[in-house]
This record gives C-alpha cells, structure tokens and sequence, in this order.
C-alpha cells in the first residue's frame, strides 16, 4: 500500500517527536503543526517533515494547513491540550474557554477537516486514513482542581466516539486514546523516568499508535488506555 502524508498537530519534543520519527520510518510523508515551528527545526531535518505554523483552535488556521497537504492523507493526529488549574469557584471563565478552545474545539476542527479530505479520497485496501486524538485519564475521571481539563477531555472522548460511528462505516479509523500516567521526556529532567519504567516512554506510546494505525477494519480499536505497570487503577 502507497504511503501518503502523516499529519501531527501540536507537535513537540516528546510523544509527537518519537510518532514523527516512526511514521518516517515507515515511508509516511511527515507535516508536523505546531504554533512555535522554531522548537522542531532539528526534528523536522530528522525526518525531512514540512513545518506549518498553527493555532490549532482557529478554524482558518486548520482549513489552510489541510488545504495544503499535496496527495493521500494517511494519518492526522491531534496532541494539543490545555491545563488551568484551581478551585471551581475560582477560575477566570475566559482561560477556562480558551482551555476548552484548545483542547475540546481544536479536536473538532482537525477531525472535521480530516474527515472531508480522507472520505474524498480512494479506499486503499479498505481503508481511506486514520484520525487518533491524544486523549488521557481526565476524559473517563475529573480529577479535583482541574475541571478545565477534563472538561475538554470528556468532549474530545465524545467527539471521537461519534466520529467512530460515524466514520468507521465510510472506511476511515478513528480512535481515542487514553495516556493514563505520566510521559518521560528527556528535555525535562523532571519528567525522565528512573530507569524502573514508572512512566510511560513516549517510543513505546507511538508503537501503539502505529499498530491503531495498521490495525485490519474486521478488529479496529475506537478507544485504548496505555498506562505504565505500577499504575494503579
């Protein structure tokens, strides 16, 4: 099967650098989104990706970047959220909307761009693409002082529900996944696993993306949690 483009939104020095360096080494065409293109300069040589400029919650900023991918869209991936944490009663409405913008609305917007150029698009083997939103343990449990969050997680879970039944049918795979733990990133020494594997690697994360990715339509997953082995439940 021909490999076509492999969009990442929110693109980063973790889990979406390590999904960035698998997809390339697969054979996908990588563009990697994100509003600070400057942080991916070395990860974009690595695996010769087009860099984009985005405000994932601008409904302009996504129609143009999916407007640009030339050919078959393989994959679009959406990684951004936004934390605000504190009381209920005491946080500001408007961080609380932009919150919900980022992580709930810009969900929307991709899925919904990446809906229209992938069910236009011919059915190889099957399937016409694959839309994954970056989900976490906040969309099935709200934890307390950070009711933004799992406000925007609970809508981006029901988001890609619906679109599962809506678009599973029409060749297209979507999924939700649930990153229930912390993630070990090497760029934060606060956030480099110890050796005893307590967090999640952010390599192993994206092999489970690509096996959603290449999974056959008679087995597909609309929704996965990944959690390290000392996570309790």
């Amino acid at each position: 099967m021909t490999k076509g483009t492999a969009l990442i939104i929110g693109a980063g020095s973790g889990l979406s650098a390590s999904l960035a360096r698998q997809l390339h080494a697969r054979g996908n065409a990588i563009v990697l989104a994100a509003r600070n293109t400057d942080k991916l300069a070395v990860l974009a040589e690595e695996t010769q990706a087009r860099t984009v400029a985005l405000d994932g919650s601008d409904p302009g900023d996504v129609d143009a970047l999916f407007a640009s991918i030339e050919g078959r869209l393989d994959v679009a991936v959406y990684n951004p959220s936004a934390r605000v944490r504190g009381p209920v009663a005491d946080l500001d409405p408007e961080e609380v909307r932009r919150a919900i913008e980022i992580t709930a609305f810009g969900s929307f917007l991709m899925g919904r761009a990446a809906a229209k150029v992938m069910q236009a698009q011919p059915a190889q083997e099957g399937k016409r693409g694959t839309i994954l939103f970056t989900g976490a343990s906040a969309g099935v449990k709200g934890f307390p002082n950070s009711a933004p969050f799992a406000m925007g997680k609970f809508a981006q879970r029901g988001l890609a529900q619906s679109m599962a039944r809506e678009l599973h049918p029409k060749g297209i795979h979507v999924a939700w996944v649930n990153i229930d733990g912390g993630i070990s990133n090497t760029a934060w020494p606060e956030r480099t696993d110890d050796g005893t594997d307590k967090m999640l690697d952010p390599d192993a994360i994206a092999g489970a993306y690509i096996q959603l990715i290449d999974q056959h339509r008679s087995a597909w997953s609309n929704e996965i949690a990944l959690r390290p082995w000392v996570e309790t439940f």
